[in-house]
């Protein structure tokens, strides 16, 4: 038997231990899902709305216990974890609120006596999400899915099982019907046949670009849309006119959420000339302020990475961004500390013939580039793979034309850090993915956008 094993970052200690879901479990849930699926879809808004409203309720009052859950399986600091359960409580109010107005009816002039669009739900909808924001992740995904009229199974990372199970036994709490949400503790390698399986009318995945691929072949294979959100290597540009302190405070903060492990964390740095040495010396006496230790302690304000592998991996990368040129100008080392911490680290002089120009750093690593014009700081900034998000500093007018014009990504922040946020939508493009989550946009995804032409 298949067991998958939480693992407290803090203190490397196993903390639990779930069995895999066998054949029969998965095929169970598979029908399960499809059978609740036919009453649920004919529910009302109102009546879908009142058990999110519920739901919503019971995360702002349990947020205690599920953030100290969410920190001990994978070791964010527990402010960041408190925020993240009263974010989701958050979406669940949201689309209990605006899915009906979001999802009416639109009527179009046609030569028809009736012509209008329609949504209508596609059924049973597989979710593929990460262990970085191990409830978000979902309940983005999850609120205007289920609001829809769909139903979920959700597939959660396997460090992070707990709270996959925790979250399901939630929808319950809040009076769910059974089988509306449903979780399957699977490894990747079963993925492929749940997509096949003709039950599952669509995919959303958040993760790598490795399993966006896998996931979106498998998907094509079978001709069921998905939706991806994958990596990003997020560019700030901090231009001359830009209010520096501001600058140093929103980009140090962006860099370390969650440790450095969030696809839209600021991850490169891009700096003119006029400013460079000042933003590096106040960047660098931010890393200085920083203690790592538990992340259940308030005094902590630097926290693992979610595994040995990762700190492992992330060293790996820099060793070989300085083998292949670059300059660790602060930190690069792993600490004599018992869990899985990086020390904050500082990279420049990063050529383009260095691989490490491409990559994502999935932790508290900061890569800086100085440039000698704004025309040269978007040419850095749009030559990666990635897509996600990215952010520009300066005078508010031009800086948001920059953003708007120039700036390839799907979020672009002005003065500000990248974030999700439910009002807006959600996505990327290139390799970071395509298809949005959030907003309106997010809601019609798992929909059918169905065209209704009637004639006396």
């Amino acid at each position: 038997m298949n067991l998958f094993e939480s693992v407290n970052p803090f203190n490397l200690e196993k903390i639990y231990e779930f069995p895999e879901s066998t054949s029969d479990q998965i095929q169970g849930v598979l029908l399960g899902s499809q059978k609740s699926f036919e009453s649920w879809h004919k529910r009302s808004f109102q009546e879908r709305a009142e058990l999110f409203l519920k739901l919503s309720q019971i995360l702002n009052q349990e947020s205690d216990r599920l953030a100290l859950l969410m920190t001990q399986e994978m070791g964010k600091l527990l402010t960041e974890s408190k925020s993240e359960i009263k974010k989701c409580a958050g979406v669940c109010a949201y689309y209990a609120e605006n899915s009906e107005k979001l999802l009416r009816d639109q009527e179009v002039k046609t030569d028809a006596d009736l012509s209008f669009v329609s949504f209508q739900p596609l059924g049973v909808i597989l979710a593929i999400m990460p262990w970085n924001f191990p409830f978000w992740q979902v309940f983005r995904f999850a609120a205007p899915t289920l609001m829809a009229g769909n139903t979920c199974v959700l597939k959660h990372s396997s460090n992070v099982s707990a709270c996959a199970l925790e979250i399901e036994k939630l929808f319950l709490k809040a009076g769910f019907p059974k089988n509306v949400f449903n979780t399957l503790l699977v490894k990747s390698d079963k993925i492929a046949k749940i997509i096949a399986d003709p039950i599952i009318k669509a995919v959303s995945l958040t993760g790598s670009i490795p399993a966006g691929k896998s996931v979106a072949a498998s998907a094509g294979q079978n001709l069921k849309k998905c939706v991806l959100e994958l990596g990003g290597s997020d560019a700030y540009v901090v231009l001359d006119d830009a209010n520096l302190q501001q600058a140093i405070d929103v980009c140090s903060s962006s860099r370390l959420i969650n440790a450095g492990q969030s696809c839209v964390a600021a991850k490169r740095f891009i700096i003119t000339q006029k400013n460079y040495d000042q933003f590096k010396e106040g960047f660098i006496q931010k890393f200085q302020s920083l203690k790592m230790g538990d992340p259940t302690k308030a005094s902590t304000s630097l926290a693992p990475l979610f595994s040995k592998k990762a700190q492992e991996d992330i060293h790996q990368q820099v060793l070989n961004a300085k083998k292949n040129g670059a300059q660790i100008s602060y930190g690069g080392n792993i600490p004599n500390l018992t869990g899985a911490f990086y020390e904050p680290t500082l990279i420049e002089n990063i050529s383009s013939q260095n691989p490490s120009f491409y990559e994502e750093f999935f932790g508290p690593v900061a890569m800086f580039f100085k440039v000698s014009s704004q025309n040269e700081a978007f040419q850095i900034a749009n030559a990666t793979p990635f897509g996600l998000g990215g952010a520009v500093f300066g005078d508010i007018q031009n800086a948001t034309r920059l953003a708007r014009e120039e700036l390839e990504a799907g979020s672009c922040f002005v003065n500000s850090f990248v974030k999700s946020d439910y009002h807006l939508p959600f996505g990327g493009i290139k390799q970071s993915g395509y298809g949005r989550e959030l907003s309106h946009f997010g809601i019609h995804e798992f929909v059918n956008i169905k065209t209704v032409f009637a004639k006396k």
